[in-house]
């Protein structure tokens, strides 16, 4: 078996631009950066790596000059000059290029290792072949369009396996083993695995042991606070990364407003005169200052004219035109009395009614430009099931008299924003939250907050579209005690 190969690239982001006159540029998700009179070896070697894996001990022996300059004889070589240029580049360069591993079969790589922070530190190591090894309990091994994907919040790599012996090397590692126990079960020459191991390891997705055969994660303080999904959620969300929503560019430019079935009975609701409002209402600090405490429900009735009131105040659709995000696409933009991202708008309320004058029991979606209801849902005991899990999630013996339930549109965010699209939605909704809080202190009702464990109870409850449209957030509406 062909012993393995240490093969360079740069990230598919990257761009090389050599100039007539041998500047060297290269554009990075990270910046730009300008290599000022770079060795030519600098230059080749860069611009065989935008092109994809390439052994840089082979950039020498088969460089055809693209340029030529009048010291340069056409031949390349490995001067020491040249060699600590390309050094010094590649270590500036660290967020943008990619460490692969490969086998002189023709077959491509056997993995990538994609950096995915700024200035991260590849330095694989061998692995002494009886010593414990163990992927990260924060790891997460899946299909992705390339191979199988293989990362960890922790560590500043991605790994990409494409080759089923890497697949194999890494699945092995659920559980703690060493590299000669890995090549009794799996067959595959100890080079190899011992080459894929010490990868994974520089990568940050598989530990080693310490002295006491412990791994230091497993005795971490402020691991231990997280679970995995958290804390890959909170990487994820906050950088981007490679590997992630593919086809965003495809989906269009979704509407402002969820367009209406047309289906189901259709209630304008009532328009106040916010001018009345400001006479009467409380102030901001007033408001703010008051205690926030998670009230009793009751068996109080409200009236159709409060529910329009709420929602006229609280999330009504005030105009709609252009907007776009710095460097960013346009779109077509809303304004709403709640803060939104780009003014992109992408939460929906649907009402669940239990007792309201002049609006029947039933589950409505509402519509915030024109400011009226649809029925979606007249079925008693899909309603009982949502008024229950806000009773439950309240902490209270009574079901409100209304619950709102904040679903997203994902397709509208991630249009825009891409992988960071569901973290900024759940920003949203808390602006959303306390902007309905707000309203209803200043009417005199109650609405806070309610955890609900709903599953895809809530998605069948309000018919949504699973996942274009999913529930992301409840609020209780009720009178006060």
């Amino acid at each position: 078996m062909a012993e393995p190969i240490p093969l360079w690239s740069l990230t598919d982001d990257s761009l090389v631009e050599i100039g007539e006159d041998g500047s060297l540029v290269v554009v990075t998700r990270w910046g730009e950066y300008d290599f000022d009179r770079a060795e030519p070896l600098v230059r080749e070697s860069l611009r065989r790596m935008a092109l994809g894996p390439v052994s840089l001990a082979n950039v020498t022996s088969s460089w055809e000059p693209v340029e030529r300059e009048p010291d340069l004889e056409g031949e390349l070589s490995w001067t020491a000059d040249g060699a600590d240029a390309l050094r010094r580049a590649l270590k500036e360069l660290g967020g943008s290029v990619v460490h692969s591993l490969g086998l002189a079969d023709g077959k491509g790589p056997l993995l990538s290792v994609i950096p995915v922070a700024l200035a991260p530190v590849f330095a694989p190591v061998e692995i002494p072949p009886a010593h414990p090894i163990r992927l990260s309990r924060f790891s997460s091994l899946r299909s992705d369009a390339y191979g199988m994907g293989l990362e960890s919040p922790s560590a500043h790599y991605r790994v990409v396996l494409y080759q089923p012996w890497a697949v194999h090397v890494a699945a092995t590692l659920a559980t703690a083993k060493s590299v000669g126990e890995i090549v009794t079960t799996t067959g595959i020459a100890p080079g190899v695995v011992s080459a894929i191991v010490s990868y994974l390891v520089a990568a940050g997705v598989v530990q080693v042991a310490g002295e006491h055969g412990r791994f230091a994660e497993d005795d971490d303080p402020e691991l231990s606070l997280w679970s995995p999904d958290e804390l890959l959620f909170h990487t994820t969300s906050r950088t981007w990364r490679p590997g992630g929503p593919a086809g965003v560019a495809g989906i269009g430019k979704p509407p402002v407003v969820k367009a209406s079935t047309g289906e189901r009975p259709v209630y304008a609701l009532y328009r106040p005169d916010l001018a009345d409002r400001e006479a009467t209402d409380p102030t901001l600090t007033a408001l703010l200052e008051s205690d926030h405490t998670c009230p009793e429900f009751t068996e109080g009735v409200l009236s159709a004219e409060q529910i329009g009131e709420f929602l006229f105040r609280g999330a009504r659709i005030r105009s709609i035109g252009p907007a776009h995000l710095p460097n960013g696409p346009a779109h077509s933009a809303s304004q709403r009395p709640y803060f939104s991202v780009a003014c992109l708008y992408e939460l929906e309320l649907y009402i669940s009614v239990n007792r309201c004058s002049g609006l029947e029991r039933g589950i409505y979606h509402y519509d915030p430009l024109e400011h009226r209801l649809s029925l979606v849902n007249d079925d008693e005991s899909d309603l009982d099931a949502m008024l229950d899990m806000a009773m439950i999630g309240g902490g209270n013996h009574r079901r409100p008299s209304a619950l709102i339930t904040v679903t997203t549109r994902m397709p509208r965010m991630a249009s825009v924003l891409g992988g960071g699209a569901y973290a900024t939605t759940l920003a949203h909704v808390g602006a959303l939250q306390q902007t309905l809080y707000l309203v209803a202190r200043a009417m005199g009702l109650t609405a806070h907050a309610v955890p609900v464990d709903a599953g895809d109870r809530v998605d069948r409850a309000l018919k949504l579209q699973w996942p274009a449209e999913v529930g992301v957030g409840e609020c209780a509406l009720d009178l006060p005690a």
